[in-house]
């Protein structure tokens, strides 16, 4: 009989808990299986995930195979099921939140009715939803006593994977399918992917950053954040692995920190499973009434990294460039967006999702949700970030921001942060004019901030009267 091993965000060999239960059988199938709705669409975040696959592939197939199929999950089982009748079992690690649930709910369905025996585990968190929790029929909302329960639970130690070549099936089911993925892959760029790169980075951080991370990691210029979220995206590395490397360091308060941040994730999916719709709904009612403005030129102006405010001008170019972002303007983008620019953080969220090479709905969702203020344990309504102040605090001279927004390269470090206060005389002098070569803010701060408490306010006691 055979089985087969269903790679999904878990594109590794080490420490992957679903193969190495099923590196224990006699005659296994390895499958990647590829959406086509998910391929066409071509933004970045997928082509960023495709081209982690495609180097998988190559990893895998220099001494065994990944057999690659196209289609809805259901129609490529069947499909495998009528060329491989001795399919009896199949090997995955679980999602539990979005798409990824929905699917494997959908599947489950299918392998009950074919007699498949499925043999499912969690292994993208240190602690999935349902083993953190206030009572047992009770989620936590607020991170505190979480973080407390979670720091009292026992974390997995990483698993030690062997594969048996000898037991993993070589040729191809479907050339097909192997073709057509070659070919839509083949000009992805493959760089700074794999296990090893992702191993290495996380040596990098372990050996030079996580000991000051408390105290380097809010200052984009410095780049002292881990980058391992890419690599927990799509499985290159696990969870498990890097809890361990923390542990075999120095206890710091980098490294609590860090840890922390861990906690985050692993709370922002116990949000996502205890509130699925949060999507496309506040978890908080009482800010469904937010009066949004959702201005297209605003919209516009935010994502091309052209409002007047160099800071948040220099965060999404850095998007837009390299498909990445540092956490602490993620969360000055996001308040902007929200809070000065009134847009609702819905079309932010969907944005980020098409950008982000390490999108995680749950992080992305619950991140956006936070800044936005209409999720759980959120910043309040009325704590708004500055841009300029937030510009002077994390970047003080001004280097991120030269560095993305280059037609400010040459502003003396006192217009930096707010070029409009320059004088014609100076806009001539540093080669810079306003309204042509840099935009002019496209808000006032302080009128949006009191417009903004104002909105939020009025959707709190609209709420109170439909209740």
């Amino acid at each position: 009989m055979t089985s087969v091993m269903w790679f999904r965000r878990d594109l590794r060999v080490n420490d992957n808990k679903a193969l190495y239960h099923a590196c224990k059988e006699n005659d296994l199938l390895l499958l990647f299986q590829v959406n086509p709705a998910q391929f066409i669409t071509g933004s970045p975040s997928h082509q960023a995930f495709f081209a982690s696959v495609a180097h998988f592939k190559q990893e895998i197939d220099k001494t065994a195979h990944l057999q690659i199929m196209f289609g809805e999950p259901i129609e490529c089982f069947q499909q495998l099921k009528d060329s491989l009748p001795s399919w009896d079992k199949v090997y995955f690690n679980r999602d539990e939140t979005g798409y990824g649930a929905k699917r494997d709910e959908a599947a489950q369905a299918f392998f009950d009715e074919q007699k498949i025996e499925v043999q499912a585990f969690h292994d993208s968190y240190l602690h999935s939803a349902e083993e953190v929790k206030k009572s047992p029929t009770e989620y936590y909302k607020i991170f505190t006593p979480y973080y407390k329960k979670w720091r009292e639970e026992i974390k997995e130690t990483p698993f030690k994977v062997t594969l048996k070549h000898e037991n993993i099936r070589k040729e191809s089911l479907f050339l097909k399918y192997e073709e057509q993925f070659a070919e839509m892959t083949s000009d992805l760029p493959i760089l700074d992917i794999g296990e090893r790169a992702a191993n290495t980075r996380l040596a990098n951080f372990i050996k030079h950053d996580v000991a000051d991370y408390d105290k380097a990691r809010d200052f984009p210029e410095l780049d002292k954040t881990s980058h391992l979220s890419r690599y927990l995206r799509t499985g290159e590395i696990s969870i498990r692995t890097i809890w361990q490397s923390l542990q075999e360091t120095e206890a710091t308060e980098g490294r609590a920190t860090f840890e922390k941040e861990l906690c985050w994730r692993d709370f922002y999916n116990m949000i996502y499973v205890s509130f699925p719709n949060q999507k496309n709904e506040p978890i908080q009612e009482n800010y469904r009434f937010i009066e949004w403005e959702n201005n297209r030129e605003y919209f516009k102006a935010w994502q091309e990294g052209k409002t007047g405010f160099p800071l948040v001008d220099a965060a999404m170019r850095q998007l837009k460039e390299t498909g990445w972002m540092h956490n602490r303007l993620r969360m000055i983008t996001a308040s902007f967006l929200t809070k000065d620019l009134l847009i609702d953080w819905r079309f932010g969220e969907k944005y980020f999702q098409q950008m982000l090479i390490d999108y995680d709905p749950a992080s992305n969702i619950g991140g956006w949700q936070w800044a936005a203020s209409t999720g759980t344990d959120a910043v309040p309504y009325f704590r708004i970030f500055n841009p300029t102040t937030q510009s002077q605090k994390f970047d003080s001279t001004g280097k991120f921001i030269r560095k993305y927004v280059k037609e400010l390269a040459n502003l003396p470090d006192k217009y930096i942060h707010q070029p409009e206060k320059m004088s014609e005389t100076e806009q001539k002098e540093h080669g810079l004019l306003l309204g042509k070569d840099y935009p002019f803010p496209i808000v006032d701060h302080k009128e949006r901030r009191k417009l903004a408490i104002a909105r939020y306010e009025f959707s709190k006691e609209h709420s109170r009267g439909n209740i």
